[in-house]
């Protein structure tokens, strides 16, 4: 494949996960995995390195501060170096890598700069969403469809994206609102989007936003604000 794309994956203590989603990761499809180290007390990052990954270290909190530092190690390539899409995805296991390929043909094939993969579109395991994952992506998608006449269905992280769109969408959200910033932004640009079905499982551990309720009603204000902000 002629085409360069990197993987960009933010991790926080998933040392018993990480393996495993770079792992299933198809073999020569991606260049370069970047695993952004988010302040782990554990061993994520010395898995990754055994699994053949780029970790970046990201101290400072946060699931945006986590994505905006790989962004930045890819930024500091020489500019025939830098890759040409850029995928995103959880260290939790959660998301299926194998199914990578279905989130770059619109973007290969059909001109889309970006693709969303959809959980509610595709198959979800019994248990792997919260009650209020399921409400607030809901509400924020169709809040979106609302004000910007952009028709999503999920804010998952699992997604791909041009570079080029990707950095002229000027990333700045730093934990919550990651995904729906970059969502928001691109129907404001009016890139071309697309979802696909994606399957989705209960992830491996605890998870830090949803699995807690500080960490819901936080992730839940974030993209409400996120997206009142931009009307």
């Amino acid at each position: 494949m002629s085409l360069r794309i990197a993987a960009i994956i933010p991790a926080f203590n998933e040392e018993s996960s990480i393996g495993r989603v770079l792992g299933d990761i198809p073999k020569g499809l991606v260049q370069e995995v970047v695993v952004c180290n988010n302040g782990s007390n554990d061993r994520t990052a010395e898995v990754a390195r055994a699994h053949h990954a780029t970790v970046v270290e990201q101290p400072l909190p946060g699931y945006g501060n986590a994505c905006l530092k790989g962004m930045e190690y890819l930024r500091q390539k020489p500019p025939g170096q830098q890759p040409d899409i850029v995928v995103f995805l959880d260290g939790d296991y959660s998301d299926h890598p194998e199914e990578m390929p279905l989130l770059l043909h619109p973007i290969l094939e059909e001109g889309c700069d970006m693709v969303i993969g959809s959980r509610a579109l595709g198959r979800l395991e019994p248990g792997a969403m919260q009650p209020q994952q399921i409400f607030g992506n809901w509400l924020a998608t169709n809040l979106i469809r609302l004000f910007f006449r952009y028709h999503f269905t999920d804010l998952g992280p699992f997604r791909a994206i041009k570079w080029d769109a990707l950095v002229s969408l000027n990333m700045q959200d730093k934990n919550y609102g990651w995904t729906v910033e970059m969502q928001v932004k691109a129907a404001i640009m009016k890139l071309k989007c697309m979802e696909i079905p994606v399957s989705y499982r209960r992830r491996t551990g605890v998870s830090k936003i949803s699995g807690t309720l500080k960490g819901s009603i936080l992730a839940g204000h974030k993209i409400l604000w996120t997206i009142f902000k931009s009307i």
